[in-house]
């Protein structure tokens, strides 16, 4: 069906503010000031991470504006979830009124392709300046219709954002039982401690470096040119557990090679300071995949089990060391996996290591079922986008489709 709505430039239903970055001893990441955003890399799915903030801010947005990314990738959108403050990576569009904020999000969100145009000629720094957002035209429904838009794709966006949440909670969890069990000994210290390389452990308990407790880049065989599962940095998640975005490649002869229950941690920077870590749970058993040159491969080794492993992958102590390890040239600054050899663990005896699994199982199970039926859920709203923007689908249609893809 062609489409019968009007158009309108987006400057005539929202404000626009370019970011501009203030000076660099400003920032910090210890949280004083307001969130700081630059660009994509501080994007999430919906909602931008936060990881450094600002105190001398010199453009804001306030919670709920929409962010949109104005250098190459342009035309990426997140919502900000409070008062934050934005470089030039990225600009501030407020609606004039709030009733439409939803309704231009998904707009924007329609239309990244139509940016390719200023990232021409393979160059990274192509941007889009402000008489580009200005002028442009979005499509513009009556009031009513673009309410529909809004809920039906809002409330599917809402259910992937609640699946977030619980899948934080229950990583929290796990990682405040990881912290409990393995760094703080609490429910352990009356049974008495000794003395260890990692200072005191429970009686019964045995300090091992790293690269004794668990297998770095374990010895994974793939043919040269075999199609398989492949993971690349990009898909690595910064705060998640999860891969989401799997593809399948033949394999070139190079690369890391994992297996199912492997944790993949990145080794170069910025990847790794910003948290790139996953746990392989996408593969069936015997299986090999493949991706990244730049993961260092975390592999179980009795008693020491996946969750652990992926647990202590996130462990700040354990990151610092890691981080603190890395040599090469500015920017490309990778670690020498020779650096677990100086790293200690406190291993305790198997029974309380097969009680960790046990105990975290169930959270990690619920974790993915949560990330599967959101990729189900923004299949349907990527599929719905068009077909409700175009006209092609009403109310009654587009519930009927939500209810038949379910």
């Amino acid at each position: 069906m062609e489409n019968s709505f009007s158009t309108v430039k987006l400057s005539s239903v929202a404000k626009i503010i370019m970011g501009q970055s203030p000076p660099g001893t400003t920032y910090n990441e210890v949280g004083e000031g307001l969130p700081f955003y630059q660009g994509v890399v501080d994007f999430g799915p919906r909602y931008p991470s936060r990881r450094v903030y600002c105190t001398a801010p010199s453009r804001i947005a306030d919670g709920g504006d929409i962010l949109f990314s104005v250098r190459a990738p342009i035309g990426r959108v997140n919502i900000a979830t409070e008062r934050c403050c934005v470089g030039r990576g990225l600009s501030i569009i407020k609606p004039n009124n709030p009733f439409d904020r939803v309704f231009i999000e998904f707009v924007l969100r329609a239309m990244p392709t139509m940016w390719d145009i200023f990232e021409g000629g393979g160059s990274v720094f192509g941007n889009a300046k402000k008489d580009d957002l200005q002028s442009l035209e979005i499509i513009w429904p009556q009031k009513e219709e673009r309410g529909f838009i809004a809920s039906i794709l809002g409330a599917l966006d809402d259910k992937i954002e609640l699946n977030r949440q619980m899948n934080k909670t229950l990583e929290s969890m796990a990682q405040a039982v990881f912290k409990s069990w393995f760094v703080d000994f609490e429910p352990f210290t009356g049974q008495g401690m000794q003395d260890s390389q990692v200072g005191p452990i429970p009686v019964g308990w045995e300090a091992l470096k790293s690269s004794q407790a668990i297998i770095i880049n374990p010895p994974r065989r793939l043919e040269r040119g075999i199609d398989a599962t492949y993971v690349d940095m990009a898909s690595l998640p910064t705060l998640s557990a999860r891969v989401t975005n799997i593809a399948t490649r033949a394999y070139t002869g190079s690369g890391s090679r994992f297996q199912q229950e492997d944790t993949l941690f990145a080794r170069i920077t910025p990847c790794l300071e910003n948290g790139k870590t996953a746990i392989v749970d996408f593969l069936t058993d015997g299986e090999v995949g493949w991706g990244s040159t730049e993961f260092i491969v975390l592999g179980p080794k009795q008693p020491v089990g996946m969750y652990y492993i992926y647990c202590l992958a996130r462990n700040p102590d354990f990151r610092a060391h890691a981080i603190q390890a890395m040599s090469g040239t500015s920017g490309r600054q990778r670690v020498d996996s020779k650096c677990f050899h100086y790293y200690y663990l406190a291993i305790p005896p198997q029974e309380i290591m097969q009680k960790f699994q046990e105990t975290v199982c169930p959270w990690f199970e619920m974790l993915k079922t949560n990330d599967e039926e959101s990729q189900t859920l923004a299949e349907i709203r990527d599929t719905l986008l068009p077909k409700l923007l175009s006209g092609e689908l009403r109310l009654g249609d587009a519930e009927k489709f939500i209810e038949e893809a379910a």
